[in-house]
């Protein structure tokens, strides 16, 4: 078996347009296309990080909310590579969005740091 690549993250959350606004207007991805479905009540937002990855932003009704501490199984974190990640922080404060203090990963010796999108999905900053 190979694979090529990741094709797409999907991400559903509570509030559509709070959400929509933070993928769009706070971490700047491209809007490739929305939709909405009436026979579910929901929106489909595809969203594009550079030219390689594309997120998808899914609102459903009634979804339940996403354990982050303690930690649970399945997808802990989503994470964008950064060329200068004390830039990128200062734009996220000048947006009011608070980041953790920044760790050096032991192995790489790269600068990370985290903060959560509306729904508390954790989202990582990897330098470069």
């Amino acid at each position: 078996m190979k694979l090529n690549k990741i094709h797409h993250i999907a991400i559903i959350c509570s509030n559509y347009k709070k959400s929509k606004d933070f993928y769009v207007n706070i971490l700047g991805l491209k809007i490739i296309n929305e939709i909405y479905r009436k026979d579910r009540d929901s929106y489909k937002l595809d969203l594009g990080v550079c030219e390689n990855y594309q997120i998808e932003l899914f609102s459903f009704p009634q979804s339940p909310k996403r354990l982050s501490y303690p930690e649970s199984r399945g997808l802990r974190h989503l994470a964008f590579e950064v060329d200068n990640i004390d830039e990128i922080i200062k734009e996220l404060a000048d947006k009011n969005i608070i980041t953790e203090s920044i760790r050096v990963d032991e192995i790489t010796k790269k600068k990370f740091t985290f903060f959560s999108d509306p729904d508390d999905l954790p989202i990582e900053l990897y330098e470069k």
